[in-house]
């Protein structure tokens, strides 16, 4: 076994050690979320948290690691008698992003509960990291249904394992942390909700602590055992201290006054239900017994609202996590009256893993809104007018859902119709693999004409492999939506061009919602460029759309050349994933010669391959050209205008792309 860097060494980081601290010290403060940029320390200090845990006792040969003093009278290993068990040291479990849901949960037989009414259960993932901690790497690639698996088992203590009315169920209370880098895509605001503390983490810019990162390091990979004897005795000393706490935790008194503090925080940075209250107070108390006090101080509602809050005030993708420290300071001073702690300094330190993180330490937060733009005259510049300054997005819609007609097999999502592991019944096959999913009805008829023939005697059937059958089920998958956005000079006027990036930022919000893949191809001047590669992360597309300039010729033939080209690549990393590909112009098409005529070729390039289309028209003024219409109608898609992208005004948009793309077949 490889020794694991020492958590006492990781340098700096106070937010993310204090974060995993205290839910070392109390479990029930619901986890960590760790974001943050690659190469930032956050698995070495998860992976370091485990030596600092106390011993569990437990049932010898149990598998599910049940407690020895209170067993769990419905563990599937049980009945246990109470009595002596056996220690061991705490574990950390690693749940890979791959994973299947019988990894994480368990497998149940299916063969031999139907023929022998027997509970054959191999365990999982998740009672193997029962009373241990549970890490979840790069959490926000992980399936959904994964992830509501996990966080539902981590809420309830407990995990069911529920197949054709056989049901095994066992205890599952463990530590959940999970790491991200936010460029490659975020969680969902309910996802986020779930977790107790989120941690913002990134790399120091001075050059000594960075010097010795790289030093400690350095020791490390020439000798890990003698790297982490030398820091044994600082381990020990908080290995201690977190026992010392978690004992201290029962006598840790939450005062009415520090718990309106909480109440009126939450209230103030309107965060939504009461979980956020809930976890603030299991914070500040874990804070209190953390510093070895049994009284809830300010400083202890400050430093917790500055772990739990930020990632539950984000309403959409694009809103930057954080708090408004000053806000924050305000509301606990205006009832610090009402507390018995109005002598506490606000800005002391609770202590921490390292050392209690400085009132300034957590990131600003605040409204990411459009500013007003200046007065413009809504002309439309000259094809070959110069480089405009980027225009603001106007405010995001609600936009009616776009899908890509037929029935795929790509990721599981939420926009389009596919074949995937969960969701409503459609019929059966033969199973190809491991069967995940039975259909009860058709296994019994495939049994029922063999009953004789095999000599059945007893009321259950006689099941053989050949009988069982897969359930087909039909969802939805995510797609890869592809934006071609025209930033020629004819879009140029900033009027015209806030609506469209409004526009393209109300289809990336849905995206989002819809756990798509997104891509953005612009083309103007003289030719057109990948400004962002297809990714899970809509913000870093919206980014990029907000500092779009606009200019010179229209190169539109250019631009859908390039998406047929990034589709292409794509296709060869993740052929299972389909595409949408939404193109944001007027229809103009100018520069080099005949410019419409190769165009409209590059345009069926996309209908010959049957790609799934929408051109969102941007034409304006009383006198209309009607060029958007001709170039859906090459691509095989359909069009429509900014207003009718709004979800209130294109009802059928939905059935017109089916349509189209049927017919272009």
């Amino acid at each position: 076994m490889s020794t694991p860097f020492p958590f006492t060494a990781v340098v700096g980081q106070d937010d993310l050690r204090l974060a995993l601290l205290l839910n070392a010290v109390s479990p029930a403060v619901g986890g960590v979320l760790v974001r943050g940029e690659k190469g930032t320390a956050k698995s070495t200090a998860v992976r370091a948290l485990s030596a600092l845990l106390p011993e569990v006792a437990v049932v010898p040969g149990c598998r599910f690691s049940c407690d020895p003093a209170a067993p769990d009278p419905g563990c599937p290993d049980g009945p246990h008698e109470a009595g002596n068990g056996v220690d061991r040291p705490a574990r950390m479990v690693e749940l890979p992003v791959g994973a299947s849901e019988d990894r994480l949960v368990g497998a149940l037989d299916i063969e031999r509960a139907l023929a022998e009414g027997v509970k054959a259960f191999e365990p999982g993932l998740l009672a193997e990291a029962h009373r241990g901690i549970l890490y979840v790497d790069e959490v926000n690639l992980l399936h959904d249904h994964l992830v509501d698996l996990l966080l539902d088992a981590a809420a309830m203590g407990a995990s069911y394992v529920e197949r054709e009315g056989v049901s095994v169920r066992h205890a599952a209370r463990f530590l959940l942390v999970g790491t991200m880098n936010p460029e490659e895509g975020e969680l969902r605001p309910q996802l986020l909700d779930r977790f107790g503390l989120t941690v913002e983490v990134a790399a120091s810019r001075e050059p000594d602590q960075r010097v010795e990162v790289v030093r400690r390091r350095l020791a490390y990979d020439a000798d890990p055992a003698a790297f982490a004897a030398r820091w044994a005795e600082e381990e020990a000393a908080v290995r201690q201290r977190v026992a010392a706490a978690r004992a201290l935790l029962p006598q840790v008194r939450l005062g009415d006054g520090a718990l309106r503090q909480i109440a009126a925080t939450c209230a103030a940075f309107e965060v939504d239900g009461m979980r956020a209250d809930i976890v603030m107070a299991r914070t500040a108390t874990a804070l209190a017994a953390w510093a070895g006090r049994t009284d809830v101080l300010a400083e202890d509602v400050r430093q917790a609202a500055l772990l739990a809050l930020p990632h539950r005030r984000r309403r959409n993708p694009f809103d930057a996590p954080g708090l408004d420290e000053d806000k924050l300071d305000q509301t606990l001073e205006e009832f610090s009256g009402e507390s018995p702690d109005d002598d506490s300094d606000p800005d002391g330190g609770g202590g921490g893993g390292g050392g209690q993180p400085a009132p300034d330490a957590g990131p600003q937060g605040g409204d990411t809104g459009a500013r007003p733009e200046e007065g413009e005259s809504g002309q439309p510049q000259p094809s070959g007018a110069q480089e405009q300054p980027a225009a603001r997005a106007s405010e995001p819609f609600r936009t009616k859902a776009l899908s890509v007609p037929g029935i795929g097999e790509g990721a599981a999502g939420r926009r389009s119709r596919a074949r995937t592991e969960h969701g409503r019944t459609t019929g059966a096959h033969r199973p190809r693999g491991a069967l995940t999913k039975l259909h009860l009805a058709a296994t019994v008829q495939a049994a029922a004409p063999h009953q004789r023939a095999r000599g059945r005697s007893g009321p259950g059937l006689v099941i053989r492999r050949d009988d069982l059958r897969q359930a087909a089920r039909e969802g939805r998958e995510g797609n890869l939506v592809l934006f071609v956005v025209d930033a020629s000079g004819s879009m140029a006027a900033r009027q015209r061009m806030s609506a469209v990036k409004g526009a393209v930022l109300s289809l990336l919000l849905d995206a989002y919602q819809r756990r798509d893949k997104v891509g953005l191809v612009t083309f103007r001047g003289t030719g057109a460029e990948v400004a962002l590669p297809p990714t899970s992360s809509v913000d870093a597309a919206a980014a990029r759309l907000e500092s779009l300039p606009t200019g010179g010729r229209t190169p539109l033939a250019a631009g859908l050349l390039k998406a047929h080209e990034v589709l292409r690549v794509e296709r060869l990393r993740d052929p299972a994933r389909r595409a949408l590909v939404v193109v944001v112009t007027d229809g103009r098409a100018t520069g080099g010669p005949e410019p419409v005529a190769l165009a409209g070729r590059a345009a069926r390039l996309f209908a010959a391959e049957g790609i799934a289309s929408v051109v969102v028209d941007c034409e304006s003024g009383p006198v209309r050209l009607g060029l958007a219409g001709q170039l859906a109608a090459d691509l095989g898609g359909t069009a429509v205008t900014l207003d009718e992208l709004r979800a209130d005004s294109i009802a059928g948009l939905v059935k017109d792309v089916q349509g189209a793309s049927r017919r272009a077949a």
